[in-house]
């Protein structure tokens, strides 16, 4: 399972949005050349040392990566990544500060003479167009700012409190579709043999995964109101207490499940026809009500006993996880999903990517130390070994 075996993408990347797009396409086989600062490298390295002393963020996005340490502020340096970019790239992947690139000579206007058939993939907050770049081009943009922006942290948490995602959502967002335009954008040249550039904005992300709340707030009407982790606009579907202080999670969908539900969980056939909670609007209107009819339902059974109902009744529901749940969770077991990919400090285990296919695993490599694969890189570039050491004592490598 490795498509993109013999393709090369060099990436100019930190933190999450472009390391997690160019993992990624590691995991489908590319080789991917990560240009590092050296003696500090992508500054997700430092976030912290949860993983044996390395960073958590930069564990989950860095496997099978070559890391080659260039101070790009180096003359030498500089002519360096230009040279791989032409000679070795089939994509560069970046998302340093705006103009950052272009001020390197890596963008679309200053390669595309030279390599045509060169998939350039920028990634930013805003979007950075030469056409219409718009006002917000310049602004600094990190994830949770990005989440506010979008209008997703207004419709996040509680109804006394916004909140924002407890993971980095737009970056994974503005990373997925990275991956996603680089992989079509692979596919067109096969066709038309010419390479392109693609413009990436974590907002412009963000705001495609915010459509349903954008289409419920159509026209001036009032946006979904925030739930906590129960669902804004469906009722019952969210987490309930069981009498044993643990929570179940459960959700239903129609008519048919509300009468299941009513009668084989909550032994209360007859609720199925209260006036008050016939179909789902109603229902959400009078949450609090039905929520206390089913919080005393629930008082008397552990969340065992409540799961075996909500099975019986072919109901939907979950157990409320936390990390050390996942670790453990038995169906990522049976289904073989962990790997144990290599890094700096041992071997830690790495779940598999989404998707599985017959004919093997995605590639699983290690997670680079910092310029690991600086003298490699170099060296096949024609870069001999005395000048290679005159560059390391010049710090430019």
């Amino acid at each position: 399972m490795q498509p993109l075996r013999g393709l090369t993408i060099v990436t100019l990347e930190h933190a999450i949005a472009a390391p997690f797009a160019t993992r990624q396409l590691a995991d489908l086989g590319a080789r991917v050349i990560k240009i590092e600062r050296p003696g500090v490298g992508d500054f997700a390295r430092g976030y912290d040392q949860r993983v044996k002393g390395l960073a958590s963020h930069f564990v989950w996005t860095n496997r099978s990566k070559q890391s080659l340490t260039l101070d790009v502020k180096h003359p030498r340096a500089a002519e360096l990544l230009i040279q791989l970019i032409v000679d070795k790239a089939d994509c560069v992947v970046q998302n340093l500060a705006p103009g950052a690139a272009a001020r390197l000579g890596v963008s679309w206007a200053a390669l595309k003479e030279r390599r045509p058939d060169l998939i350039l993939c920028d990634i930013s907050g805003y979007g950075d167009d030469p056409v219409s770049p718009g006002p917000y081009r310049d602004k600094k943009a990190y994830d949770l700012l990005i989440q506010s922006e979008s209008g997703f942290v207004s419709i996040t948490g509680t109804p006394d409190e916004p909140s924002k995602a407890g993971m980095s959502i737009a970056d994974i967002a503005a990373g997925m579709y990275a991956y996603s335009n680089i992989l079509a954008a692979l596919l067109q040249r096969n066709i038309d043999g010419r390479g392109r550039r693609i413009d990436i904005s974590m907002l412009e992300a963000m705001g495609e995964w915010m459509g349903y709340p954008l289409y419920y707030a159509f026209d001036g009407a009032a946006p979904p109101p925030r739930a906590g982790a129960a669902h804004a606009t469906i009722y019952p579907y969210g987490p309930f207490p069981c009498g044993d202080g643990k929570t179940v999670m459960l959700g239903l969908q129609n008519e048919r499940e509300w009468l299941q539900f009513c009668s084989k969980v909550l032994q209360q056939p007859a609720l199925a026809q209260d006036a008050r909670f016939v179909g789902n609007a109603l229902r959400s209107a009078n949450r609090e009500t039905l929520r206390d009819i089913i919080v005393q339902a629930f008082a008397g059974m552990t969340v065992q006993q409540v799961t075996e109902r909500l099975e019986a009744a072919q109901i939907a529901n979950a157990e409320l996880r936390d990390m050390a749940g996942l670790w453990q969770h038995e169906q990522l077991a049976a289904r073989n999903r962990w790997r144990p990919v290599e890094t700096s400090a041992g071997p830690v285990p790495s779940l598999l990517p989404p998707g599985s296919w017959d004919d093997g695993d995605p590639q699983i490599e290690p997670v680079p130390a910092l310029g690991a694969h600086t003298d490699q890189v170099l060296a096949e570039l024609g870069v001999s070994a005395q000048e290679i050491s005159e560059l390391r004592a010049a710090q430019a490598i």
